[in-house]
């Protein structure tokens, strides 16, 4: 076997806001982890956390822990080590997985003709974002409102390994999207030295942020981040292959694109008209 190594940070009020459940930090910060290992095929074998904490808060650390190890038994991997130390909040995790020889999915891969996939729902993530920052009024009243239904997909996303896996064979070349779909797509087409057309209509969304404007509904799923979802690419003889993937895993998958040879990303609406729009991925310098 091969190994796949992935660290990602967590730093609050950069990745994470100060009122956020300790649980769902805990889920949250290995999930993004796992969600790498999952765009490569991989399957998890373990993680360590590097951890810096402003103060000893042992009810923050029981919730965290909580929700870490909840995910963690989840997909049956150990922590096996790490550091403890003080300062700002920040979360470092490294996750480490398993993927056969010659299998593992790569962002170098994709090929002219394929076509590009998407796995969930997009976008909701970053509508939960605009709610904190005012920009959207979603209803917060009560349990089970879209607000709530918005944050979760913000704070406790879901890794989709078993897809990962399921692609093994199957896609060309894979991403998972962290930055938003108009950022990691590029990271694709950079490394294999290809072109891509995106649908936006296609992009698959829920209806709460079906009920936005449009120009919202474009910036949440072209430059939202935090979707952890993966973006994959298949030739188009594999499109039921592809399906058959997403019914193992039990994750819905949306055909949205196609490689070219032209270089650049572009997009366009559901009846093949450009989209001049320029949307722009996460950057933690801008």
């Amino acid at each position: 076997m091969q190994l796949a190594v992935s660290s990602d940070m967590l730093v609050e009020g950069r990745h994470f806001l100060s009122t956020v459940d300790p649980a769902r930090l805990g889920h949250k910060a290995l999930a993004v982890n796992l969600s790498d290992l999952a765009a490569c095929g991989a399957e998890p074998l373990a993680c360590t956390l590097a951890l810096a904490l402003p103060r000893a808060d042992e009810t923050f650390v029981a919730g965290f822990a909580q929700g870490l190890f909840a995910l963690a038994d989840t997909h049956g991997i150990e922590l096996v080590g790490g550091d403890t130390t003080a300062g700002p909040l920040n979360i470092c995790i490294t996750a480490i997985g398993q993927v056969p020889p010659g299998q593992a999915l790569l962002r170098s891969g994709a090929r002219v003709g394929d076509e590009v996939w998407v796995s969930g729902c997009l976008g909701d993530a970053r509508l939960a974002l605009e709610v904190f920052r005012g920009r959207v009024n979603l209803s917060r009243a009560m349990s089970g409102s879209d607000f709530d239904t918005v944050r979760m997909a913000m704070e406790m996303p879901q890794p989709r390994v078993a897809l990962g896996l399921a692609l093994r064979g199957v896609a060309r070349s894979a991403i998972d999207l962290s930055d938003g779909l108009a950022g990691d797509i590029r990271h694709i087409l950079q490394r294999s030295g290809v072109g891509a057309t995106v649908n936006l209509d296609a992009l698959p969304r829920s209806a709460i942020l079906a009920a936005q404007p449009q120009a919202l509904q474009h910036e949440c799923l072209a430059a939202g981040g935090d979707d952890y979802e993966l973006l994959f690419t298949a030739a188009p003889g594999q499109a039921d292959a592809v399906r058959a993937a997403g019914q193992r895993a039990g994750v819905a998958v949306t055909r949205c694109g196609r490689i070219e040879a032209e270089p650049g990303l572009r997009w366009v609406d559901g009846a093949g008209r450009p989209i001049a729009q320029a949307f722009i991925g996460f950057d933690h310098f801008a």
